[in-house]
């Protein structure tokens, strides 16, 4: 089963906490939360105060991405609230193997994420000690982004690393997923799928549920990323490309 994890930073008629529970009742997998220091990247979001308000609105599992400079400082809150994925980027650690220890310590799935021009091979050292791996399709730091064509095949390599590694973790893809391109990520070996404004958009006037309540959208937006997720699997092909 492919995992899809909103973005609920993404929506923009609703609090992140009513984006948290839409996001369950349309039948989501995971609920995905960007933290932003201003720093790393140039947004500033929200941090560990926030996330524990969000926090009791799902019980889907949260999988908290840090952009952020100096992520261990950020870990312990985090684990304290019972976040139960947490990925840290590759380029923000100097001492990787001991963060991703420092969050599998604490209880959680440690993730690194790799921004668009950082080698999949740059994790092969700790590979054994990750339990996911967040590949972006975008530079991180803004919502709404165009997904960088080829990551597929960043994606298809990195799953040729973990083969070759025997590596049982999950490769998670974040950045302008769409139900045009969803399906060649699945392909190229993607295990989740980051969903924001694919998520969170209101459909155009002529599409199917146009005149819908918001919840609703979204339930059909997120049931629309799985079929598409559902026909590539089955046929082999992606149904967009």
């Amino acid at each position: 089963m492919v995992i899809i994890a909103p973005s609920i930073l993404a929506t923009k008629q609703e609090s992140l906490i009513n984006a948290a529970r839409m996001a369950e009742g349309a039948g989501a997998d995971w609920i995905h939360l960007d933290l932003m220091d201003g720093h790393f990247v140039p947004n500033l979001t929200y941090g560990p105060p926030i996330v524990e308000l969000i926090k009791p609105s799902s019980k889907l599992p949260f999988d908290a991405h840090l952009m952020t400079t100096d992520p261990e400082l950020w870990i312990p809150a985090l684990l304290e609230i019972g976040i139960e994925y947490i990925s840290v980027h590759q380029e923000a650690c100097v001492h990787l193997h001991r963060v991703i220890s420092q969050i599998r310590d604490g209880g959680a799935k440690a993730g690194v994420a790799l921004n668009p021009a950082t080698c999949v091979e740059t994790l092969y050292e700790v590979l054994p000690i990750m339990d996911y791996v967040l590949i972006m399709a975008v530079n991180p730091g803004f919502a709404y982004q165009k997904h960088i064509e080829g990551t597929g095949v960043k994606v298809a390599r990195f799953a040729h690393m973990a083969r070759e590694r025997e590596w049982k973790g999950l490769i998670e893809v974040d950045g302008g997923i769409t139900v045009s391109n969803i399906g060649n990520m699945v392909l190229a070996g993607a295990d989740a799928l980051v969903a924001g404004g694919s998520a969170y958009r209101r459909r155009e006037k002529g599409e199917p549920g146009a005149d819908s309540d918001y919840a609703a959208q979204v339930k059909m937006n997120i049931h629309d990323l799985k079929i598409a997720c559902d026909v590539a699997i089955e046929s082999g092909i992606d149904p967009y490309k």
